[in-house]
Order: C-alpha cells, then sequence, then structure tokens
C-alpha cells in the first residue's frame, strides 16, 4: 500500500517536473522566434587623392661594365626628364639593379641541346609616389618621350588610391547602421509589434570597385586601384529583439 502511493508521488512529480520543463522548451523558443533580423547597406563614392606609377628600363651587353654604364646613363637621363616634368627629386625613387645572364638555346649538328652565353641584361625600376593625380596621369601617358630618347621602357599602368579611406569606411558603417534600424523598425511596425533592444550587430567586409563597373565582390573584401574614381560598400546586419 505505502510502496503505491510513494510510486504514485513519484510519477505525479516527474509529470509536474515534465510540464514545467515543456513550458519553459515553449517559451524560450517563442522568446528565440520574437526577433528581426535585417541587413542595411552603406556605399560612398569618392575619387582618388593619390598615385603610383612606375616603369622599366634595361640595357644588355657582353660586357657586366658596359651594361651598367649604359644603364646608368639612362638612369640620368631619365631622372633629368622626370624633373623637367615637374616631379620633385624626393618622390623619384630607383630600385637596385637587377642583373641576369642572357642564354641562346639551340641544337648542334647531332641534335643534342646546346646554350650560348648572350650577354649581361641589367634592369632597373623607377616609381613615383604623388598626390599630384592630374600631373602623374599626364606623364604616364606621354612616357612616349623617354622612350624616343633611346632608352627600352616599359611603363606600368598607374594604381590609384585615398588618403581619407578610414573616414569613407566609418561614413558608410553609420548609412549602413541607419538604413538597418529602419527596415526592422518598418517590419516591426506592419507586424503590429515594436522594436526592442539590439542584440546582435555583424559588419560585412569592405568592398571597393569601379563605379558602374561588373567587378566582383570576394569573400576577403576588393579592392580597385585601377580606377581614380571609386565605388565603397558595406553591409552591416543588425538582429532586434521585438516586444
Amino acid at each position: 500500500m505505502n510502496r503505491n502511493i510513494i510510486a504514485i508521488s513519484i510519477a505525479a512529480l516527474g509529470f509536474i517536473i515534465g510540464v514545467a520543463l515543456l513550458g519553459s522548451a515553449i517559451k524560450n523558443r517563442n522568446q528565440s522566434q520574437n526577433t528581426i533580423s535585417v541587413t542595411g547597406l552603406g556605399t560612398k563614392k569618392f575619387t582618388s587623392d593619390l598615385i603610383t606609377w612606375s616603369g622599366n628600363f634595361s640595357r644588355t651587353s657582353f660586357e657586366l661594365k658596359s651594361a651598367y654604364d649604359e644603364l646608368s646613363n639612362d638612369k640620368r637621363v631619365i631622372e633629368n626628364y622626370l624633373t623637367s616634368k615637374g616631379i620633385p627629386k624626393d618622390q623619384i625613387v630607383f630600385s637596385a639593379v637587377d642583373t641576369q645572364k642572357q642564354f641562346n638555346y639551340g641544337s648542334d649538328a647531332n641534335g643534342r641541346s646546346i646554350q650560348t652565353f648572350a650577354g649581361y641584361q641589367l634592369s632597373q625600376t623607377v616609381s613615383i609616389d604623388s598626390k599630384d593625380v592630374a600631373k602623374i596621369e599626364n606623364l604616364s601617358r606621354n612616357i612616349t618621350e623617354i622612350i624616343n630618347l633611346g632608352i627600352e621602357f616599359t611603363s606600368s599602368p598607374p594604381n590609384y588610391f585615398y588618403s581619407k579611406l578610414a573616414d569613407v569606411k566609418h561614413q558608410m558603417i553609420a548609412d549602413a547602421t541607419k538604413d538597418a534600424k529602419q527596415r526592422a523598425e518598418k517590419i516591426a511596425e506592419n507586424a503590429g509589434s515594436k522594436l526592442g533592444k539590439l542584440k546582435k550587430a555583424t559588419m560585412g567586409i569592405t568592398q571597393i570597385t569601379a563605379p558602374n563597373s561588373t567587378e566582383e565582390y570576394s569573400y576577403g573584401g576588393t579592392f580597385n586601384t585601377s580606377s581614380k574614381d571609386k565605388e565603397a560598400s558595406i553591409t552591416i546586419k543588425l538582429e532586434y529583439g521585438v516586444d
């Protein structure tokens, strides 16, 4: 008799605990569902205020000293040309001389591979970093003037940067956050609810592309340097509770 009473009491207690746990689970589940997740976008168009440009020149000779003397003369000619175009000397940077042995490859009368020494090739790079974007752009477009001076010169396309990118990012974050909050408020209003406290905020990766381009965004962020005019964007994901 006593055993039956004890068994019934234990079963009743277990039922009560089970109901309580189920109610708690349902409550927590509903609480987790009472949230709104939205993504806001911040964009900014701007024009680069920094430009970098570089070019390469080289000389080849069977005599190492002759090649070096010719390259040194080319360096002086290039430096004089650049300063004549208004480029300050402290903005002109020449790399160390790179020396490579050149060979011609062929076959002898028996079909065996042979190589013959073709001389020493010495090369050097000149680069410029400047805030005078228009001047360096014009310089890069008229680089044939250096070639006409008798120098084997290869010019690289300029790269464009922006010195106040941190300010652009801060403004985009603010705009993206404002956009996301407005979206959340609108959703809550349309649902007849009231927006609660912010629970979570996640910032996306900054993407910088040329305006109206077909460049694809990348997981690690895109950073266009080939276009003077740029467009940056960033996303902010916000999660709010709903009252």
